[in-house]
């Protein structure tokens, strides 16, 4: 099979960020005439910076155990056009599943918590990326590698995926047409996504298709005004704080917590606010609570 040479995209398209990020700014304070959070801002491009410069590592490591499960291949697919529509299809369930996991399992979630830990909504918090999930999160894409896709197919694909998730971090796009909100990811989904009003927790888990939302039962449209950041925020500006912060807190309450050993395990497990005993309060109990508060006021 002929393996053409791909560019890295995400490299590429860093003077894009910086161009477009300059210009929110702008349009915010100048057109809009909003505050802008400069220092959060900051802290979302140093985060973003650390995640290209661990991706060096991290994404050699995802490479070499796609390459792994290659060997072991159901089909061969050739890099072909139709090829790559069908992965852009299966990354894409393939992310939502990722991405579902990542709010229903503290392991997941310890990574993933750092593109959440914004109270600020903008093109800026799009670039504010784990720098520890690259090193685990990666499995999620290995039945790709199995179907038949090629390793250097499966990391361009997932580049292309979070090249389409930069531009949905906006307040700038009120709403797409139609049709393309029904199909699409879109800012006003993504917004639902990152706010903490309990009827969006753990909603629009999308990637590039909203469909899969749709289809699983996680779909929530754009309503009450989103109100973004944590459940409970943690209110620093420091790039390391904000990368390993979740991670001290699980192994705090795995170390810790009196309980047996299984009970213990179960911090990684379980979702984020679960408790051994009982005490903990999920986004499933503050959805519920407001589902209940919205019918006693009908």
């Amino acid at each position: 099979m002929h393996i053409p040479e791909l560019p890295n995209l995400i490299h590429y398209a860093i003077p894009f960020f910086v161009l477009t990020v300059l210009l929110e700014v702008i349009l915010t304070v100048k057109v809009k005439l909003e505050h802008y959070e400069y220092k959060d801002a900051l802290t979302s491009i140093s985060m973003g910076l650390g995640n290209v410069l661990i991706g060096f590592l991290s994404k050699g490591i995802s490479f070499a155990f796609f390459t792994l499960l290659y060997e072991y291949k159901l089909f061969s697919i050739p890099f072909t056009w139709w090829a790559w529509i069908l992965l852009l299809f299966a990354e894409d369930f393939v992310y939502y599943w990722n991405h579902r996991i990542a709010h229903e399992s503290r392991l997941f979630w310890a990574s993933h918590v750092v593109h959440h830990s914004s109270q600020q909504y903008n093109l800026a918090t799009a670039l504010r990326q784990t720098w520890s999930g690259g090193f685990y999160t990666f499995i999620f894409w290995g039945p790709l590698a199995l179907l038949g896709f090629h390793p250097v197919m499966i990391v361009m694909q997932m580049s292309i995926s979070l090249l389409y998730q930069y531009w949905i971090h906006t307040e700038l796009i009120d709403k797409m047409p139609r049709w393309f909100e029904a199909v699409f990811n879109t800012p006003s989904h993504h917004r639902v996504h990152h706010a903490t009003n309990p009827q969006y927790l753990d909603r629009n888990h999308a990637g590039i298709f909203i469909i899969w939302d749709r289809l699983f039962g996680t779909f929530e449209p754009e309503i009450a005004p989103p109100v973004y950041g944590l459940v409970k925020n943690i209110e620093t500006h420091n790039p390391v704080k904000v990368a390993f912060h979740e991670w001290y807190a699980v192994l705090h309450d795995f170390w810790f917590s009196k309980t047996t050993l299984g009970k213990k395990l179960l911090y990684f497990i379980k979702p984020p606010g679960w408790r051994h005993d009982g005490s903990g309060i999920l986004s499933t109990d503050l959805r519920k609570a407001w589902e209940e508060k919205q019918k006693k006021e009908a």
